[in-house]
């Protein structure tokens, strides 16, 4: 359990009013971002970046690649595609 700054529990409603305020810090506005949508933006820049999926993986907590390939398959499509057209390469005799 953690607590606010006062020894309150820290409730869903303290962690969106201090990640409302962090937005503010970073001059963005807070009613266009939730801690969701900055992690699919996180795995959307490494994706893009071309970092492997295992990496993404690791850094976002997972286990394996399934749940990030599941949960994270539109931001991931970069790194896929890579990979396929990687296949492709390396299979197709006439390339």
């Amino acid at each position: 359990m953690f607590a606010s700054k006062v020894g309150t529990e820290l409730d869903s409603h303290n962690v969106r009013r201090s990640f409302r305020a962090v937005l503010k810090k970073a001059g963005l506005n807070p009613q266009d971002w939730t801690p969701r949508e900055m992690r699919h933006s996180f795995v959307s820049l490494l994706s893009d970046s071309g970092m492997p999926i295992e990496a993404i993986s690791r850094l976002v907590g997972h286990r394996n690649t399934t749940v990030t390939e599941t949960v994270y398959r539109k931001q991931l499509r970069p790194v896929l595609l890579e990979g396929a057209e990687a296949m492709d390469r390396i299979f197709d005799p006439d390339q």
